[in-house]
């Protein structure tokens, strides 16, 4: 009995062995390289302009302050008396409205009053260090990120963001390969 208990213990620590091993290996230089790409998705105006220091939403390509004196609100969805859901709906309006129209996307928001998420103006490491913290970043581990930014339709919008406004310049599944990427080395973050 005791062999037999042996015997199990050893193989499933071999077969752990192989299976660690049969990962692929992502260096720390990979991981940070990875992480650029991140950084210039998260500092393109499709994202960035929700992810805001201050409690004033920005808008369109050159990032302007959002028109109609709108707010983030404590729950981010918008200041009492005009919540975001008012303009912006599930989806983006039809071709034949024209450009510039309030676009959509299922759950319309900011970040949280408490939690904001910022992505602008910060160097590449402390950004990187922002999107770990997890009490910054909702709670979410590296794990929950990388289906965050997989699956999440607002997230998703950024790749399709109505007439009159420039999507995202990474492409999505190229961003998430990365995404994957720097998670795997561990998410190591560059200098200041």
């Amino acid at each position: 009995m005791m062999n037999l208990r042996f015997f199990c213990l050893a193989l499933a620590v071999g077969g752990a062995a192989v299976l660690a091993s049969s990962q692929p290996q992502v260096s720390e230089q990979e991981g940070i390289a990875a992480f650029e790409t991140i950084r210039v998705v998260l500092q393109h105006p499709r994202c960035q302009n929700c992810h805001i220091p201050g409690d004033a939403p920005l808008q369109f390509d050159d990032s302007r302050v959002h028109a109609q004196e709108v707010h983030r609100g404590i729950d981010g969805k918008g200041a009492p008396g005009l919540p975001c859901a008012t303009c912006h709906g599930t989806v983006n309006p039809p071709v034949s409205w024209g450009a510039h129209m309030p676009p959509g996307a299922p759950n319309w928001h900011l970040p949280p009053a408490d939690r904001k998420m910022v992505f602008i103006g910060l160097t590449s490491g402390d950004l990187c260090r922002r999107l770990k913290d997890q009490g910054q970043n909702g709670g979410r581990s590296l794990d929950a990120l990388v289906q965050h930014v997989s699956d999440d339709k607002l997230v998703l919008w950024g790749w399709s963001p109505g007439v009159g406004r420039v999507a995202v310049s990474v492409p999505h599944d190229e961003f998430v390969g990365k995404f994957k990427t720097w998670v795997q080395a561990g998410a190591p973050c560059p200098g200041p």
